[in-house]
Protein backbone atom coordinates (compact mmCIF):
# COMPACT_ATOMS: atom_id res chain seq x y z
CA UNK A 1 0.00 0.00 0.00
CA UNK A 2 1.23 3.16 -0.91
CA UNK A 3 0.36 6.82 0.12
CA UNK A 4 -0.46 7.43 -3.28
CA UNK A 5 -3.53 5.21 -3.93
CA UNK A 6 -7.41 5.40 -3.44
CA UNK A 7 -7.50 2.06 -0.84
CA UNK A 8 -5.06 4.62 1.67
CA UNK A 9 -6.16 7.96 1.07
CA UNK A 10 -10.03 6.45 0.89
CA UNK A 11 -10.23 3.66 3.26
CA UNK A 12 -7.31 3.26 5.24
CA UNK A 13 -6.26 6.63 6.65
CA UNK A 14 -10.11 7.52 7.55
CA UNK A 15 -10.73 4.34 9.06
CA UNK A 16 -7.21 4.35 11.09
CA UNK A 17 -7.69 7.92 12.11
CA UNK A 18 -11.15 7.74 13.13
CA UNK A 19 -10.26 4.71 15.66
CA UNK A 20 -6.89 6.77 16.33
CA UNK A 21 -8.70 9.77 17.96
CA UNK A 22 -11.89 7.62 19.15
CA UNK A 23 -9.57 5.69 21.74
CA UNK A 24 -8.60 6.49 24.80
CA UNK A 25 -4.87 8.20 25.27
CA UNK A 26 -3.27 5.15 26.63
CA UNK A 27 -4.49 3.19 23.80
CA UNK A 28 -3.48 5.11 20.83
CA UNK A 29 0.11 3.52 20.60
CA UNK A 30 -1.59 0.19 20.53
CA UNK A 31 -4.57 1.22 17.63
CA UNK A 32 -0.83 3.17 16.00
CA UNK A 33 0.80 -0.10 16.27
CA UNK A 34 -1.70 -2.78 15.31
CA UNK A 35 -2.55 0.01 12.22
CA UNK A 36 1.36 -0.09 11.56
CA UNK A 37 1.53 -3.42 11.01
CA UNK A 38 -1.53 -4.03 8.46
CA UNK A 39 0.05 -1.23 6.62
CA UNK A 40 2.94 -3.31 6.19
CA UNK A 41 1.51 -6.75 5.70
CA UNK A 42 -0.61 -4.89 3.01
CA UNK A 43 1.94 -5.60 0.79
CA UNK A 44 4.53 -7.74 2.45
CA UNK A 45 2.64 -10.12 4.82
CA UNK A 46 4.93 -12.53 5.13
CA UNK A 47 8.07 -10.16 6.42
CA UNK A 48 5.82 -8.73 8.95
CA UNK A 49 7.85 -11.77 11.43
CA UNK A 50 11.13 -10.10 10.54
CA UNK A 51 10.39 -6.67 11.16
CA UNK A 52 8.80 -8.02 14.87
CA UNK A 53 11.87 -10.17 15.11
CA UNK A 54 13.94 -6.86 14.59
CA UNK A 55 11.72 -4.55 16.67
CA UNK A 56 12.14 -7.27 20.02
CA UNK A 57 15.77 -7.62 19.66
CA UNK A 58 16.38 -4.13 19.99
CA UNK A 59 13.84 -3.49 22.68
CA UNK A 60 15.43 -6.35 24.64
CA UNK A 61 19.11 -4.58 23.85
CA UNK A 62 18.04 -1.57 24.98
CA UNK A 63 16.82 -3.60 28.02
CA UNK A 64 20.08 -5.35 28.41
CA UNK A 65 22.24 -2.27 28.21
CA UNK A 66 20.35 -0.50 30.70
CA UNK A 67 20.44 -3.37 33.33
CA UNK A 68 24.15 -4.48 32.58
CA UNK A 69 24.91 -0.84 33.09
CA UNK A 70 22.98 -0.75 36.89
CA UNK A 71 25.12 -3.63 37.77
CA UNK A 72 28.24 -1.89 36.46
CA UNK A 73 28.91 -2.92 33.54
CA UNK A 74 28.72 -1.42 30.00
CA UNK A 75 26.23 -3.16 28.29
CA UNK A 76 28.98 -3.34 25.36
CA UNK A 77 27.88 -7.00 24.89
CA UNK A 78 24.06 -6.50 24.10
CA UNK A 79 25.26 -3.58 21.79
CA UNK A 80 27.02 -6.06 19.72
CA UNK A 81 24.64 -8.34 19.51
CA UNK A 82 21.58 -6.19 19.18
CA UNK A 83 23.36 -4.71 15.73
CA UNK A 84 25.05 -7.90 14.48
CA UNK A 85 21.29 -9.26 14.29
CA UNK A 86 20.16 -6.39 12.84
CA UNK A 87 23.44 -6.10 10.16
CA UNK A 88 22.90 -9.84 9.77
CA UNK A 89 19.42 -9.29 8.89
CA UNK A 90 19.97 -7.10 6.34
CA UNK A 91 22.70 -8.51 4.34
CA UNK A 92 20.65 -11.71 4.24
CA UNK A 93 17.72 -10.17 2.97
CA UNK A 94 19.17 -7.50 0.77
CA UNK A 95 22.74 -8.11 -0.22
CA UNK A 96 22.82 -12.26 0.03
CA UNK A 97 22.13 -12.77 -4.01
CA UNK A 98 24.18 -9.79 -4.95
CA UNK A 99 27.10 -11.07 -3.05
CA UNK A 100 26.63 -14.44 -4.61
CA UNK A 101 25.99 -12.78 -8.09
CA UNK A 102 29.47 -11.10 -7.53
CA UNK A 103 31.14 -14.13 -6.85
CA UNK A 104 30.01 -15.71 -9.75
CA UNK A 105 31.10 -13.30 -12.50
CA UNK A 106 34.22 -12.42 -10.86
CA UNK A 107 35.30 -16.34 -10.52
CA UNK A 108 33.32 -17.80 -13.23
CA UNK A 109 31.78 -20.23 -10.38
CA UNK A 110 28.41 -21.32 -10.00
CA UNK A 111 27.57 -21.17 -6.45
CA UNK A 112 23.68 -20.76 -5.94
CA UNK A 113 21.58 -19.95 -3.13
CA UNK A 114 17.37 -19.39 -3.47
CA UNK A 115 16.21 -16.17 -4.80
CA UNK A 116 15.58 -13.73 -1.55
CA UNK A 117 13.00 -11.26 -1.99
CA UNK A 118 13.93 -8.04 -0.49
CA UNK A 119 11.69 -6.90 2.72
CA UNK A 120 9.93 -3.50 1.64
CA UNK A 121 11.61 -0.64 4.12
CA UNK A 122 14.50 -2.89 5.58
CA UNK A 123 16.66 -0.25 5.43
CA UNK A 124 15.01 2.32 6.84
CA UNK A 125 13.78 0.41 10.00
CA UNK A 126 16.92 -1.32 10.54
CA UNK A 127 18.71 2.31 10.60
CA UNK A 128 16.42 3.56 12.78
CA UNK A 129 16.55 0.47 15.30
CA UNK A 130 20.64 0.40 15.16
CA UNK A 131 20.37 4.42 16.28
CA UNK A 132 18.06 3.62 18.99
CA UNK A 133 20.42 0.70 20.83
CA UNK A 134 23.55 2.78 19.80
CA UNK A 135 21.97 6.21 21.94
CA UNK A 136 20.98 3.56 24.48
CA UNK A 137 24.53 2.76 25.10
CA UNK A 138 25.79 5.98 24.57
CA UNK A 139 23.44 7.08 27.52
CA UNK A 140 21.62 9.73 24.54
CA UNK A 141 18.55 8.55 25.48
CA UNK A 142 17.01 6.20 28.25
CA UNK A 143 15.77 2.82 27.26
CA UNK A 144 12.31 1.94 26.43
CA UNK A 145 10.09 0.00 29.02
CA UNK A 146 6.85 -0.65 27.04
CA UNK A 147 6.96 -3.13 24.39
CA UNK A 148 3.88 -1.11 22.43
CA UNK A 149 5.24 1.99 23.19
CA UNK A 150 8.88 1.00 21.27
CA UNK A 151 7.10 -0.77 18.64
CA UNK A 152 4.85 1.59 17.68
CA UNK A 153 7.97 3.78 17.02
CA UNK A 154 9.59 1.57 14.61
CA UNK A 155 6.85 0.30 12.53
CA UNK A 156 4.89 3.85 12.73
CA UNK A 157 2.90 3.86 9.20
CA UNK A 158 3.83 7.07 8.14
CA UNK A 159 7.90 6.79 7.56
CA UNK A 160 8.08 3.05 8.11
CA UNK A 161 8.35 2.42 4.33
CA UNK A 162 10.71 5.45 3.53
CA UNK A 163 11.25 7.85 6.16
CA UNK A 164 12.32 10.05 7.43
CA UNK A 165 14.58 8.23 9.64
CA UNK A 166 13.98 9.38 12.74
CA UNK A 167 15.90 8.81 15.86
CA UNK A 168 13.92 7.57 19.03
CA UNK A 169 14.96 10.92 20.80
CA UNK A 170 13.20 12.92 18.37
CA UNK A 171 10.13 11.29 19.10
CA UNK A 172 10.40 9.96 22.31
CA UNK A 173 8.37 12.98 24.46
CA UNK A 174 5.64 12.31 21.91
CA UNK A 175 5.37 8.60 22.47
CA UNK A 176 4.36 9.31 25.76
CA UNK A 177 2.20 11.98 25.39
CA UNK A 178 1.62 14.37 22.61
CA UNK A 179 -0.29 17.41 21.68
CA UNK A 180 -3.39 16.48 19.66
CA UNK A 181 -5.52 19.50 17.79
CA UNK A 182 -7.80 20.24 15.37
CA UNK A 183 -5.32 23.57 14.42
CA UNK A 184 -2.14 20.65 13.96
CA UNK A 185 -3.99 18.37 12.61
CA UNK A 186 -4.84 21.05 10.02
CA UNK A 187 -1.71 21.72 9.17
CA UNK A 188 -0.80 17.96 8.49
CA UNK A 189 -3.44 17.71 6.33
CA UNK A 190 -2.45 20.44 4.56
CA UNK A 191 1.65 19.16 3.96
CA UNK A 192 0.09 15.81 3.60
CA UNK A 193 -1.99 16.75 0.19
CA UNK A 194 1.13 19.14 -0.78
CA UNK A 195 3.06 16.33 -0.95
CA UNK A 196 0.59 13.78 -2.54
CA UNK A 197 0.36 16.26 -5.56
CA UNK A 198 3.86 16.75 -5.83
CA UNK A 199 3.72 12.68 -5.85
CA UNK A 200 1.59 12.29 -8.31
CA UNK A 201 0.73 15.59 -10.38
CA UNK A 202 4.87 16.17 -11.11
CA UNK A 203 6.88 12.92 -10.49
CA UNK A 204 4.54 10.33 -11.41
CA UNK A 205 4.25 12.61 -15.23
CA UNK A 206 8.27 13.31 -14.96
CA UNK A 207 8.80 9.52 -14.43
CA UNK A 208 6.78 8.61 -17.71
CA UNK A 209 9.14 10.21 -19.73
CA UNK A 210 12.03 8.89 -18.09
CA UNK A 211 10.96 5.63 -18.62
CA UNK A 212 10.04 6.09 -22.24
CA UNK A 213 13.11 7.62 -22.95
CA UNK A 214 15.77 5.26 -20.98
CA UNK A 215 14.01 2.22 -23.08
CA UNK A 216 15.11 3.77 -26.10
CA UNK A 217 18.38 1.59 -28.20
CA UNK A 218 20.37 4.39 -29.54
CA UNK A 219 18.84 8.33 -28.31
CA UNK A 220 20.90 11.25 -28.97
CA UNK A 221 22.30 13.60 -26.49
CA UNK A 222 19.66 15.90 -26.38
CA UNK A 223 17.41 13.34 -25.80
CA UNK A 224 19.27 11.35 -23.19
CA UNK A 225 20.09 14.73 -21.70
CA UNK A 226 16.05 14.90 -21.73
CA UNK A 227 15.55 12.01 -19.50
CA UNK A 228 18.29 12.55 -17.20
CA UNK A 229 16.51 15.90 -16.68
CA UNK A 230 12.84 14.05 -15.74
CA UNK A 231 14.29 11.31 -13.90
CA UNK A 232 16.35 14.46 -11.65
CA UNK A 233 12.36 15.56 -11.66
CA UNK A 234 10.88 12.34 -11.02
CA UNK A 235 13.45 11.18 -7.77
CA UNK A 236 13.07 14.44 -6.32
CA UNK A 237 9.23 15.25 -6.16
CA UNK A 238 8.92 11.47 -5.68
CA UNK A 239 10.90 10.84 -2.53
CA UNK A 240 10.35 14.51 -0.81
CA UNK A 241 7.00 14.23 -1.76
CA UNK A 242 6.58 10.90 -0.01
CA UNK A 243 8.19 12.85 3.02
CA UNK A 244 6.15 15.27 2.82
CA UNK A 245 3.58 13.37 3.46
CA UNK A 246 4.92 11.01 5.62
CA UNK A 247 5.80 14.53 7.68
CA UNK A 248 2.12 15.89 7.48
CA UNK A 249 0.38 12.00 9.01
CA UNK A 250 3.09 12.23 11.15
CA UNK A 251 1.53 16.20 12.39
CA UNK A 252 -2.24 14.82 12.23
CA UNK A 253 -0.72 12.22 15.06
CA UNK A 254 0.77 14.52 17.09
CA UNK A 255 4.41 13.56 15.92
CA UNK A 256 7.09 15.77 14.69
CA UNK A 257 9.05 14.19 12.33
CA UNK A 258 12.31 15.85 11.15
CA UNK A 259 12.78 17.28 7.69
CA UNK A 260 14.59 15.66 4.53
CA UNK A 261 14.48 18.13 1.64
CA UNK A 262 15.47 21.48 2.23
CA UNK A 263 15.48 22.90 -2.07
CA UNK A 264 18.41 20.41 -2.60
CA UNK A 265 18.62 21.43 -6.62
CA UNK A 266 19.08 25.02 -5.77
CA UNK A 267 22.69 24.03 -3.97
CA UNK A 268 25.86 25.92 -5.00
CA UNK A 269 27.98 22.57 -4.38
CA UNK A 270 27.92 19.03 -4.16
CA UNK A 271 29.10 19.68 -0.54
CA UNK A 272 25.72 21.85 0.01
CA UNK A 273 23.35 19.50 -2.27
CA UNK A 274 24.23 16.28 0.59
CA UNK A 275 23.38 19.15 3.35
CA UNK A 276 19.64 19.37 1.86
CA UNK A 277 18.91 15.93 -0.13
CA UNK A 278 17.69 13.33 2.54
CA UNK A 279 19.10 15.00 5.58
CA UNK A 280 18.18 12.14 7.90
CA UNK A 281 20.19 9.32 6.16
CA UNK A 282 22.94 11.59 5.85
CA UNK A 283 22.68 13.14 9.32
CA UNK A 284 22.35 9.27 10.32
CA UNK A 285 25.85 8.27 8.81
CA UNK A 286 27.64 11.34 9.85
CA UNK A 287 26.81 10.60 13.68
CA UNK A 288 27.11 6.99 13.44
CA UNK A 289 29.52 5.97 11.02
CA UNK A 290 31.75 8.87 10.13
CA UNK A 291 32.26 10.68 13.63
CA UNK A 292 32.83 7.30 15.19
CA UNK A 293 35.58 6.82 12.32
CA UNK A 294 37.42 10.37 13.32
CA UNK A 295 35.35 12.43 11.41
CA UNK A 296 37.09 15.60 10.28
CA UNK A 297 40.37 15.08 13.20
CA UNK A 298 43.79 13.35 13.13
CA UNK A 299 44.59 14.66 9.33
CA UNK A 300 43.24 15.08 6.19
CA UNK A 301 43.79 11.85 4.88
CA UNK A 302 42.08 10.13 7.51
CA UNK A 303 39.39 12.56 6.97
CA UNK A 304 39.23 11.65 3.49
CA UNK A 305 39.53 8.08 4.14
CA UNK A 306 36.46 8.97 6.42
CA UNK A 307 34.34 10.54 3.56
CA UNK A 308 35.42 7.21 1.02
CA UNK A 309 33.84 4.70 3.29
CA UNK A 310 30.88 6.52 4.38
CA UNK A 311 30.03 7.02 0.48
CA UNK A 312 30.56 3.65 -0.63
CA UNK A 313 28.24 2.37 2.38
CA UNK A 314 25.91 4.99 1.40
CA UNK A 315 26.08 3.63 -2.06
CA UNK A 316 25.29 -0.19 -0.60
CA UNK A 317 22.53 1.35 1.33
CA UNK A 318 20.43 2.31 -1.24
CA UNK A 319 20.31 -0.90 -2.76
CA UNK A 320 22.72 -4.63 -3.46
CA UNK A 321 23.90 -3.76 -7.18
CA UNK A 322 26.89 -2.17 -8.58
CA UNK A 323 25.29 0.80 -9.96
CA UNK A 324 24.85 2.10 -6.12
CA UNK A 325 28.43 1.46 -5.48
CA UNK A 326 29.64 3.06 -8.28
CA UNK A 327 27.06 6.15 -7.48
CA UNK A 328 28.50 6.26 -3.74
CA UNK A 329 31.89 6.44 -4.97
CA UNK A 330 31.33 8.93 -7.68
CA UNK A 331 29.95 11.40 -4.79
CA UNK A 332 32.24 10.31 -2.43
CA UNK A 333 35.45 11.18 -5.40
CA UNK A 334 33.84 14.54 -5.92
CA UNK A 335 33.40 15.55 -2.12
CA UNK A 336 36.50 14.74 -1.67
CA UNK A 337 37.82 16.60 -4.47
CA UNK A 338 35.57 19.35 -2.97
CA UNK A 339 37.26 18.82 0.51
CA UNK A 340 40.89 19.04 -0.92
CA UNK A 341 40.74 22.12 -3.05
CA UNK A 342 37.31 22.70 -5.18
CA UNK A 343 35.26 24.14 -2.77
CA UNK A 344 37.84 27.07 -1.98
CA UNK A 345 38.06 27.94 -6.20
CA UNK A 346 34.06 27.59 -5.71
CA UNK A 347 34.41 30.09 -3.14
CA UNK A 348 36.56 32.76 -4.83
CA UNK A 349 34.04 32.84 -7.58
CA UNK A 350 32.29 36.82 -7.02
CA UNK A 351 28.56 36.74 -5.55
CA UNK A 352 27.31 38.03 -9.33
CA UNK A 353 28.61 35.11 -11.02
CA UNK A 354 27.22 32.51 -8.72
CA UNK A 355 25.10 31.06 -11.53
CA UNK A 356 28.77 29.37 -12.35
CA UNK A 357 28.39 26.79 -9.25
CA UNK A 358 24.86 25.94 -10.32
CA UNK A 359 26.56 25.42 -14.15
CA UNK A 360 28.87 22.99 -12.16
CA UNK A 361 26.28 21.69 -9.54
CA UNK A 362 24.05 20.53 -11.70
CA UNK A 363 25.53 18.45 -14.56
CA UNK A 364 27.33 16.36 -11.82
CA UNK A 365 24.03 15.72 -10.07
CA UNK A 366 22.53 14.73 -13.32
CA UNK A 367 25.21 12.74 -14.22
CA UNK A 368 25.03 10.80 -10.83
CA UNK A 369 21.21 10.26 -11.19
CA UNK A 370 21.62 8.33 -14.32
CA UNK A 371 24.47 6.21 -12.62
CA UNK A 372 21.93 5.97 -9.88
CA UNK A 373 19.18 5.00 -12.13
CA UNK A 374 20.14 2.08 -14.07
CA UNK A 375 20.68 -0.84 -12.39
CA UNK A 376 21.87 -3.32 -15.68
CA UNK A 377 25.84 -2.43 -15.87
CA UNK A 378 25.41 -2.46 -19.39
CA UNK A 379 22.19 -0.10 -19.65
CA UNK A 380 24.29 2.38 -17.75
CA UNK A 381 27.24 2.07 -20.26
CA UNK A 382 24.92 2.57 -23.08
CA UNK A 383 23.08 5.44 -21.74
CA UNK A 384 26.36 7.63 -20.34
CA UNK A 385 27.64 7.31 -24.07
CA UNK A 386 24.61 8.63 -25.53
CA UNK A 387 24.65 11.29 -23.21
CA UNK A 388 27.52 11.91 -24.09
CA UNK A 389 27.33 12.11 -27.73
CA UNK A 390 27.59 8.52 -28.99
CA UNK A 391 24.26 8.66 -31.32
CA UNK A 392 24.79 11.78 -32.61
CA UNK A 393 23.55 15.14 -30.73
CA UNK A 394 19.88 15.63 -31.99
CA UNK A 395 17.62 13.94 -33.14
CA UNK A 396 14.13 13.65 -33.97
CA UNK A 397 12.82 12.48 -29.87
CA UNK A 398 14.47 15.27 -28.70
CA UNK A 399 12.04 17.71 -30.65
CA UNK A 400 9.04 15.68 -29.42
CA UNK A 401 9.74 15.51 -26.05
CA UNK A 402 10.54 19.29 -26.19
CA UNK A 403 7.45 20.51 -27.96
CA UNK A 404 5.38 18.20 -25.58
CA UNK A 405 6.78 18.78 -22.25
CA UNK A 406 8.50 22.19 -21.99
CA UNK A 407 5.97 23.92 -19.66
CA UNK A 408 5.87 20.80 -17.24
CA UNK A 409 9.47 20.88 -17.52
CA UNK A 410 9.72 24.96 -16.35
CA UNK A 411 6.67 24.37 -13.60
CA UNK A 412 8.85 21.54 -12.29
CA UNK A 413 12.27 23.59 -12.51
CA UNK A 414 10.55 26.24 -10.92
CA UNK A 415 8.52 23.95 -7.98
CA UNK A 416 12.20 22.59 -7.07
CA UNK A 417 13.44 26.43 -5.62
CA UNK A 418 11.48 28.36 -2.78
CA UNK A 419 10.14 30.65 -5.45
CA UNK A 420 6.70 28.93 -5.33
CA UNK A 421 6.27 28.76 -1.48
CA UNK A 422 7.73 32.81 -1.75
CA UNK A 423 5.21 34.08 -3.90
CA UNK A 424 2.32 32.38 -2.25
CA UNK A 425 3.19 33.30 1.19
CA UNK A 426 3.40 37.06 -0.28
CA UNK A 427 0.61 36.67 -2.14
CA UNK A 428 -1.44 35.40 0.35
CA UNK A 429 0.25 37.38 3.28
CA UNK A 430 -1.90 40.37 1.96
CA UNK A 431 -5.07 39.02 2.12
CA UNK A 432 -7.66 39.44 4.65
CA UNK A 433 -7.88 36.27 7.49
CA UNK A 434 -11.17 35.25 6.45
CA UNK A 435 -9.91 35.28 2.71
CA UNK A 436 -6.67 34.09 3.41
CA UNK A 437 -8.26 30.67 4.51
CA UNK A 438 -10.58 31.00 1.80
CA UNK A 439 -8.02 31.21 -1.14
CA UNK A 440 -5.83 28.51 0.69
CA UNK A 441 -8.12 25.82 0.81
CA UNK A 442 -9.29 26.66 -2.35
CA UNK A 443 -6.31 25.64 -3.81
CA UNK A 444 -5.55 22.87 -1.46
CA UNK A 445 -8.88 21.32 -2.43
CA UNK A 446 -7.51 21.87 -6.11
CA UNK A 447 -4.29 20.16 -5.73
CA UNK A 448 -6.16 16.99 -4.40
CA UNK A 449 -8.35 16.73 -6.54
CA UNK A 450 -6.48 17.20 -9.27
CA UNK A 451 -3.96 14.90 -7.79
CA UNK A 452 -7.23 12.39 -7.88
CA UNK A 453 -7.73 12.69 -11.50
CA UNK A 454 -4.15 11.87 -12.19
CA UNK A 455 -4.57 8.30 -10.27
CA UNK A 456 -7.50 7.56 -11.69
CA UNK A 457 -6.61 8.28 -15.31
CA UNK A 458 -2.95 6.92 -14.96
CA UNK A 459 -2.07 3.65 -14.06
CA UNK A 460 1.87 4.78 -13.36
CA UNK A 461 2.07 4.99 -9.66
CA UNK A 462 4.89 3.93 -8.62
CA UNK A 463 7.72 4.92 -6.00
CA UNK A 464 11.01 4.41 -6.05
CA UNK A 465 12.56 3.82 -3.12
CA UNK A 466 10.05 1.05 -2.11
CA UNK A 467 13.55 -0.75 -2.64
CA UNK A 468 15.62 0.09 -0.65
Amino acid sequence: MVFSSMTFLFVFLPVVTALYFLVPKPARNGVLLAASLLFYAWGEPKFVVLMVISVLVNYAGGLLIERSRASGGTGKAALTGAVTVDLVLLGIFKYANFVVDSVNSALSSSLSIPEIALPIGISFYTFQNMSYIIDVYRGDTEAQHDLIDFAAYVTMFPQLIAGPIVRYSQVAEELKSRELSFDRFGSGAQRFIIGLGKKVIFANQAGSVWEQISKMETPSASTALIGAVFFTFQIYFDFSGYSDMAIGLGKMLGFTFPENFDHPYTCRSITEFWRRWHMTLGSWFREYVYIPLGGSYNGMLRQLRNIAVVWALTGLWHGAAWNFVFWGLYYGLILVLEKVFLLRALDRIPERLQWLRHLYTLPVILVGWVLFASTDLQSLTGYLAALFGANGVLDPAAGFYLRSWWMPMILMAAACTELPAKTAAAAVGRMPEPVKAVTVNLFLGAVFLLSLAFLVGDSYNPFLYFRF
